[in-house]
């Protein structure tokens, strides 16, 4: 048996007239991109909260955009993105004043994926920048933690599970910090979505992270990193992931001689019994003169041989033990 279910995380730029775009950028170019990630076999896509008007309207309605999807070989949309990466005044999920504002923004999220054939992870991003959010102290993880479980129960009556996936520059980020933030949330409201690259440049396992929170977590986001932050690039305004002054690129596609370890991550997930959506992300994939296109090329072969090898591994370790 081999893992059918990858989904692709629409954190995609691509080369127009006017310059790098998101597919979105006009029909033509989001057909295409769609008929690229069908060719490659994934079947579960993965969009941010913000992109959901422009879909609709690009596609008659967001379940006009899905059903295009599904004309071309996909399962469904599989997870919606939110977040509030730069803190403003009206939403900072750091400060309490500004929750009820991000749980009726989420209202609205939840009222335009109405039609849709399942979304399952509503993923959210739980803190804005560390630089704007610190001194981080446990009250503000308590604070942070209260608005998440608000939106968790939100979200389930919906059907979706509120699902956290931690940047290396947000507020939440160490493991100390990761521990307390579940022990103040419902594990029935909240639950962890797991992206290797951010946890490892934060100095956090990410394959320990999954074997401690494998009853909470829903998803990942497959990418890799050559660098772990050592010099508090973290707290660089206004974003890390651009301003760092000692690294230019931190996320590079599987494949490519990172620190992650996704064959013994591979097997641990099946040794768990895990059986949802993994995602393939690429982040800022452009720098240095590469493209999304063969970043998601080269990663899709990683999953079909490197990958499917230690699946395999591990399923034969399994029926051997029965």
């Amino acid at each position: 048996m081999t893992w059918t279910k990858w989904s692709y995380m629409d954190h995609w730029v691509t080369e127009t007239p006017q310059g790098p775009q998101p597919p979105s950028f006009n029909r033509a170019y989001m057909d295409r991109y769609v008929k690229q990630l069908s060719a490659l076999g994934f079947t579960g896509f993965d969009t941010f909260f913000f992109y959901l008007h422009m879909l609709g309207g690009m596609y008659g309605s967001v379940p006009g955009f899905e059903r295009f999807l599904q004309d071309n070989g996909f399962e469904k949309i599989t997870g919606i993105f939110s977040a509030y990466p730069s803190a403003t005044r009206y939403t900072a999920p750091h400060v309490r004043e500004t929750h009820d504002r991000i749980v009726a923004d989420c209202t609205n999220t939840l009222r335009t994926c109405e039609g849709l054939t399942g979304v399952e992870n509503f993923i959210v991003m739980p803190t804005s920048t560390y630089w704007q959010t610190e001194p981080v102290t446990d009250d503000t993880i308590k604070v942070v933690a209260d608005l998440w479980n608000r939106v968790g129960k939100l979200t389930l009556e919906h059907g979706m599970t509120t699902t956290c996936h931690f940047e290396f520059w947000g507020a939440i980020r160490t493991r100390p910090q990761l521990e307390l933030f579940f022990e103040y949330t419902d594990p029935e409201y909240v639950y962890f979505f797991c992206d290797t690259a951010q946890h490892t440049i934060a100095g956090v396992d990410p394959i320990q992270m999954f074997r401690d929170y494998r009853d909470r977590c829903t998803g990942f986001h497959f990418k890799d990193t050559k660098n772990v932050d050592e010099h508090e690039a973290y707290r660089t305004p206004p974003d890390p992931e651009l301003m760092a002054p000692h690294v230019t690129r931190w996320f590079y596609e599987m494949g490519e001689g990172g620190l992650v370890d996704f064959p013994a991550l591979m097997k641990e997930i099946v040794a768990s019994g895990y059986d949802g959506w993994l995602t393939v992300e690429h982040d800022k994939a452009e720098l240095g003169g590469g493209s999304y296109a063969e970043a998601t090329a080269v990663a899709k072969w990683y999953i079909d041989n490197v990958l499917a090898e230690a699946e395999a591994e591990a399923r034969r370790g399994l029926e051997s033990v029965r």
